[in-house]
């Protein structure tokens, strides 16, 4: 019974370390922009801020299993252009009804996950160089889907954004149950316990009797189809789809998932820490914004975050 309450103790001690850092820095960034900003300190910049993040949430979820087994997606960004044409054209130019044209769009993410995922262990490519070639086929296929023009859809994908639950916009309750269940599965399954094992010994995993090559592949078919998810949500909130959308997206998932603690070189992350990085960088940049900075600015700063982020994890990894 005490080795219990040790454990537990234990326990509550990590999780507030691994966590408290995080909520930290996120009450710092708020009151700072509520101090340099007339009116950061408001429904409307809350409320503008959940708006933002579903999608973010959603793919940097993806994001950190990837990061986990040692891997990374490039492609993400344009995958997401990708779903969110073929949503459009079945919707505008095909008459689709809306659940059928989503479906399409998660196909969409599911088979571009799957490549990925199958040129990594069938060739035993780098994820960086498969997925860099995804970024640019998707995109160029995205432009071809489109004919280079945006797709205006209008109601029959607004429906998404206008529906409520509980006071709370569809796509953030999405968002939050997708990051809830990612945590489980992560902390709590023997799927994230293999994951984590890959993404700190692949070899030594193999050698006991586990072939990793179905965990990593079905780990770049979730983020495919995370990526779908987060496609839809956010074309209903642009009520189009533009084949120029999400460039540079992925830059901003990892960021998030970086900030977040996740190690760039497999192992070790969270998907509740991913989400509290999502929330660092979309407060940065609405504060930043409502103080006036430029882009340019905002850039360099999200820039130095970022790296802050990195040094400050491997100043914790050698403590460990």
């Amino acid at each position: 019974m005490g080795k219990g309450k040790v454990d537990r103790r234990e326990w509550i001690k990590k999780m507030m370390g691994d966590y408290l850092g995080l909520v930290a820095a996120l009450l710092v960034l708020v009151i700072i922009f509520g101090v340099a900003a007339d009116n950061f300190f408001s429904v409307v910049t809350f409320r503008t801020i959940a708006n933002q993040i579903p999608d973010t949430t959603i793919v940097a979820v993806g994001m950190t299993f990837v990061l986990i087994i040692a891997g990374i997606d490039l492609s993400v960004g344009s995958v997401m252009a990708l779903a969110s044409a073929v949503l459009g054209i079945c919707l505008v130019n095909w008459d689709w009804p809306l659940p059928p044209a989503i479906g399409a769009g998660l196909l969409v993410g599911l088979l571009c996950g799957g490549l990925n995922g199958l040129f990594v262990i069938r060739w035993r490519l780098p994820s960086f160089i498969v997925t860099l070639g995804m970024l640019e086929a998707a995109r160029g296929a995205t432009y071809l889907v489109t004919n280079s023009r945006t797709v205006y859809i209008g109601g029959p994908i607004e429906v998404v954004t206008d529906t409520a639950i509980l006071g709370l916009s569809l796509p953030f309750v999405i968002a939050m149950v997708i990051v809830i269940v990612g945590q489980l599965v992560l902390s709590r399954t023997v799927f994230g316990r293999y994951l984590v094992a890959i993404g700190t010994n692949e070899e030594a995993v193999r050698l006991s009797g586990i072939d990793p090559r179905r965990y990593k592949l079905a780990v770049f078919i979730l983020c495919g189809v995370l990526t779908a998810i987060a496609a839809v949500i956010q074309t209903a909130r642009m009520s189009s789809a533009n084949p120029n959308t999400a460039i540079g997206f992925e830059l901003q998932a990892i960021a998030a998932v970086v900030i977040g603690g996740t190690s760039l070189m497999g192992g070790r992350g969270s998907v509740m820490r991913s989400f509290f990085g999502v929330l660092i960088i979309a407060v940065l940049g609405t504060g930043l914004a409502q103080v006036g900075a430029q882009d340019p600015t905002k850039r360099l700063i999200t820039g130095c975050v970022i790296v802050a982020a990195v040094v400050l994890d491997q100043y914790r990894r050698r403590a460990r």
